[in-house]
């Protein structure tokens, strides 16, 4: 049990600089670089709020993803991870990687004109759509063991 919970305090260690790294990216770096690209290329500065603003909910989703994770942890250390309370924060975490996912979608349909851009983001579309489908198969694994869980509580 104690590697467990130095696990756990690892990992959150981690998830807190992580999330304050994405909240300097979302106020500074993301609006930053669309400005400097607005400036350097005025022929594209329209594209500067649609970038900005979609690199922010982006990013905001995968803070979804590390506060959601946080809860886990949570119920992980007090031993109740295998519950219908675990449920709610795995599904924050796939609706979180559905709406990236879906936002990622709509660009690289709108940007099917460059031959390389559109490969790349269909490169990540793809990576996407596999850890929101391996979170689904582990959701599931999830609501099973919490079903046993709760059997074994009312035999006992």
């Amino acid at each position: 049990m104690k590697i467990t919970r130095l696990a756990v305090t690892a990992l959150r260690v981690v998830l807190v600089a992580a999330f304050l790294l994405l909240v300097l990216f979302q106020v500074m770096s993301i609006p930053g670089q669309f400005a400097h690209m607005a400036q350097e290329n005025p022929e594209r500065a329209y594209l500067q709020w649609p970038l900005t603003m979609f690199f922010i909910l982006e990013v905001a989703c995968v803070q979804v993803v590390i506060v959601s994770t946080w809860k886990l942890l949570t119920l992980v250390r007090q031993d109740r991870i295998f519950s219908r309370g675990a449920l709610v924060w795995v599904n924050a975490i796939v609706w979180a990687i559905a709406a990236g996912w879906a936002m990622l979608a709509a660009v690289v349909v709108l940007n099917a004109d460059d031959p390389g851009l559109p490969l790349l983001l269909l490169l990540v579309l793809v990576a996407g759509a596999a850890v929101g489908l391996v979170v689904v198969v582990l959701r599931a694994l999830l609501r099973q063991a919490a079903d046993l869980r709760a059997d074994m509580e009312a035999v006992i």
